[in-house]
């Protein structure tokens, strides 16, 4: 048995064509574009080529692209006031602030610091609220790009047994909370949970998000099982720089029913989700109806 291989490449494709066309309408119908604003603070390299990139594929997808770039010293004061004039600014609908921040900025301050409405990462403390109880809210890029993917690969979710291995508030807990919106049964495991390989082989959806390379084996995996790698890991290997997730591909791609790649799988997706995230809240400022498959 070989896993059908979930292309996130080509869904990515697929979700950013969708977004193009929606923004093309409301250009025309409503005579508004939607506008991304994303911060960078520092001259961190890998930050750097993710910024490039979502300036390119927002430019891509007919959408206004405002890059702030910030030397590393920003005083937190400054920092915070830019957000509150990017907050004012009727032309931008979604705000970003690259992470990780320099060490001397508060993190927390500063995500909380964005409007509710603009917050396209969904880490706002506001925005955790209204999803872990159900109501609408900015959903995280990620956990949104792999729930999409699953609701193509399955259709109904519905009934189903889902395993989310990893707790963090940007991909493990938001993962359970859309899960479970999507009326799966849901258990978040981690590295202390007791028999790991037991809780992970009763899973029909299985998803990785614990930042270890390779740390689930295919003999942990349910066969015909739906497997979700999030993980994106560097490993030297025959002298080489690999990408490897936190699922062992290989032995998982001979037991499980669909799998996603590293690279190549969760990873386009989370682009492609950010540019939803600033057509939803770009809709939402304008009370214009919300493309359909593209929220949560």
């Amino acid at each position: 048995m070989t896993a059908t291989i979930i292309d996130g490449k080509a869904f990515a494709a697929q979700v950013r064509g969708q977004v193009a066309g929606h923004v093309a309408r409301l250009k025309e119908e409503h005579g508004v574009t939607p506008g991304l604003a994303v911060v960078l603070v520092g001259e961190d390299p890998a930050s750097e080529v993710y910024v490039r990139s979502k300036g390119k594929q927002t430019v891509e997808a007919g959408m206004n692209s405002y890059e702030h770039k910030l030397p590393a010293g920003t005083a937190e004061a400054d920092l915070l006031a830019l957000i509150d004039r990017l907050n004012a600014d009727p032309a931008v609908h979604g705000i970003l602030v690259q992470l990780p921040l320099p060490g001397h900025l508060d993190s927390e301050l500063v995500i909380n610091r964005i409007d509710p409405a603009k917050d396209v990462d969904g880490f706002h403390i506001s925005n955790v609220g209204l999803l872990g109880t159900g109501q609408k809210s900015m959903v995280p890029c990620t956990p949104l790009g792999c729930l999409m993917m699953l609701r193509t690969h399955h259709g109904s979710l519905s009934g189903l047994d889902a395993v989310v291995v990893g707790r963090s508030n940007i991909v493990g807990k938001p993962m359970a909370q859309l899960l479970l919106g999507d009326s799966c049964t849901v258990t978040i495991a981690h590295s202390r949970t007791k028999d790991l390989a037991a809780v992970c082989r009763r899973a029909d959806i299985l998803v990785a998000a614990v930042g270890r390379a390779e740390m689930i084996p295919g003999d942990w995996v349910k066969p015909g099982a739906t497997v979700i790698d999030v993980g994106i890991n560097r490993i030297e290997r025959d002298g080489k720089t690999r990408l490897v997730g936190d699922v062992h591909y290989e032995s998982c791609a001979k037991t499980a029913g669909a799998i996603t790649p590293v690279p190549g799988g969760v990873g386009p997706m989370t682009i492609a989700c950010l540019l939803a995230n600033t057509l939803t809240a770009c809709c939402r400022a304008n009370n214009i109806p919300e493309p359909e498959g593209l929220t949560a």
